[in-house]
């Protein structure tokens, strides 16, 4: 059975306090030096509501504390101490081992639960455009997802990637336009995305100097809507071979999507989503486009629904989608992962999305999961000006570079291709999950590629020498067997506790959306595994001490190939 030690201290303060068990609970920190005990709770935070100093508050606390029943105090709670305004609780260590290393034991997939069963969570993340490169500024709306999408299924919920592909718009018009004009100087069969990346380049330029050339790719795309034959099968073209060139990137990253369904699946949805805006009465027109005032919101900026030639909008669409995901899958929570660019036009279509006519726990369940930008040390990236960095070419030369320094470390290592693809790609996929995800983050290859310090390659490296120690023993120690008390020590103590912590890390994941607080987690553990390696000899010819190091190391490695799946790394077994 799992001991919740928060939980239990949290529900003799709500007793000693009369105050609500859920409110104590969010109010119970880690400290971060364990000398100030495994819990602590901050007395100033009922200062106001018990009208009275935090010091008399703790004091008062602690003598109404009862932790007598069930032999509490022996088995859970060693002591508790006061320290200025905080009230300190001390775990009893045996407790807590015994506790840790017996659920390592019993399930394989150790930290997953079913908290989450029942739910329906929609992701919407990567959404490449078609017919345009797969670049770094891509990457981070791939992975965030990703690793969001296999931490919610981690969790029990039922968890649909969505892959809302960028299939739609006035680029194609202008795709179509460029085609026509210049289709037969590009050899797009042979190499789609960069010659469509030329022609589009190409016609851009065109737009900037002939307004009636921007007027003819407008045209071209309602054209397209309207169902038009050479315009259709133009971008049909187009699509299928993009997702070809999209599959390659998807294959080495190791990204899933339970649906395709991109901006061209809602175009024959649009009319209801149109029909329902009429009837509230809030669709107004304005110099010819139809649009939505959200000022009685905030909201400044109108959300122009159509343009003035008739044409829907990334709005519009988007607005269908969430049409159809709520009667389709009834989503708890719909998540967008994209880049803060996106955030006017995110809390627009929230908004509209209120007129719609759906329950209100619908509506409640968007959030827009933003990210900061990658950028170039030369500023932003743009694919009309043809700097970008192909995420292709990024994983690639990460993977070589990756190789190399393999052949200088250990140049006899079997399967060194696989081994590098793991550590070069799990070097990139770390690098950005590692930091908050709102940070902008510049993009240099030596430092995204740096195999020291806080890195991916750091955390397969750990992983790799916990699999050195247990082949070194012999064989996983019989958990039966095991004396616990030789893991009292300050090392051991602290890989126990982050061990323990590791389904709460998952689902503060879930409640900020921030999959940073994971890698951190990993970071974490891994530096409290080098310090107990270093501190401790864990083959020694003390039978007992040695299988319970050993344990706890095979604990190590099980937990850090856990999360680094989680956020999409894989682990080689030797490096």
């Amino acid at each position: 059975m799992t001991i919740d030690f928060k939980k239990i201290i949290a529900e003799k303060i709500s007793d000693a306090t009369k105050i609500n068990i859920e409110e104590i609970e969010t109010f119970i920190e880690t400290p971060k030096d364990t000398k100030n005990g495994d819990y602590s709770f901050p007395c100033f935070r009922l200062a106001k509501e018990l009208k009275k100093a935090p010091q008399i508050i703790a004091t008062e606390i602690k003598e109404k504390l009862d932790f007598e029943d069930n032999k509490i105090q022996e088995t859970i709670i060693k002591k508790v101490e006061i320290a200025g305004g905080y009230l300190n609780f001390y775990i009893n260590k045996d407790s807590l081992t015994k506790q840790v290393l017996n659920q390592i034991a019993e399930k394989e997939e150790y930290g997953k639960s079913e908290i989450g069963k029942g739910s329906n969570i929609v992701i919407d993340y990567s959404a490449p455009n078609i017919a345009k490169p797969f670049h770094i500024g891509h990457l981070r709306s791939t992975v965030i997802g990703g690793a969001l999408y296999n931490i919610y299924k981690y969790l029990g919920y039922n968890t649909i990637g969505v892959n809302h592909l960028g299939d739609y718009g006035t680029q194609f018009g202008k795709l179509i336009e460029g085609y026509k004009l210049w289709g037969e100087e590009y050899d797009i069969e042979k190499d789609p995305i960069n010659e469509l990346t030329k022609i589009y380049v190409r016609i851009n330029n065109a737009c900037k100097e002939d307004e009636k050339v921007l007027n003819n790719c407008r045209d071209n795309f309602k054209k397209l809507e309207d169902g038009d034959p050479y315009c259709v099968k133009l971008w049909e073209k187009f699509r299928e071979l993009s997702l070809k060139e999209f599959q390659k990137v998807y294959d080495l990253l190791g990204s899933k999507f339970d649906s395709w369904n991109g901006e061209a699946f809602y175009a024959d949805k649009m009319p209801e989503i149109l029909q329902i805006l009429e009837k509230s009465g809030r669709l107004i027109e304005s110099q010819g486009a139809q649009i939505i005032d959200l000022e009685d919101s905030g909201i400044s900026t109108p959300c122009i629904i159509k343009k003035t030639n008739g044409s829907t909008t990334y709005a519009t669409r988007d607005l269908a989608a969430i049409m159809y995901r709520a009667r389709t899958y009834d989503f708890e929570k719909a998540l967008y992962v994209t880049s803060y660019e996106q955030v006017l036009h995110f809390k627009q279509i929230f908004e509209v999305a209120k007129l719609l006519g759906l329950e209100a726990k619908y509506t409640k369940g968007l959030k827009h999961v933003s990210f900061g930008m990658v950028l170039l040390p030369t500023g932003k990236m743009s694919t009309r000006q043809g700097n970008i960095i192909k995420l292709e070419d990024l994983l690639d030369e990460a993977i070589e570079r990756a190789k190399q320094i393999i052949e200088e470390k250990n140049p006899s290592l079997e399967n060194k291709n696989e081994i590098a693809k793991k550590v070069g790609i799990g070097a990139i996929i770390f690098n950005d999950l590692a930091n908050s995800r709102v940070k902008d983050e510049i993009f240099e290859w030596d430092q995204i590629l740096n195999f020291q310090g806080e890195t991916g390659p750091y955390i397969q490296y750990t992983y790799v020498r916990t699999k050195s120690v247990l082949e070194k023993a012999g064989k996983i120690p019989d958990i039966k067997k095991l004396n616990m008390e030789k893991l009292s020590d300050e090392y051991s103590q602290n890989i126990i506790k982050l061990i323990y912590s590791f389904e709460d890390v998952l689902i503060q994941v879930t409640k900020k959306e921030e999959p940073s607080i994971l890698a951190r987690y990993l970071i974490d553990l891994a530096k409290s595994f080098s310090s107990f390696y270093n501190e401790n000899k864990i083959i020694s010819q003390d039978k007992q001490e040695q299988d319970a190091r050993v344990y706890l190391t095979y604990s190590v490695g099980k937990v850090l190939k856990i999360g680094a799946n989680l956020l999409g790394i894989e682990m080689p077994d030797r490096m």
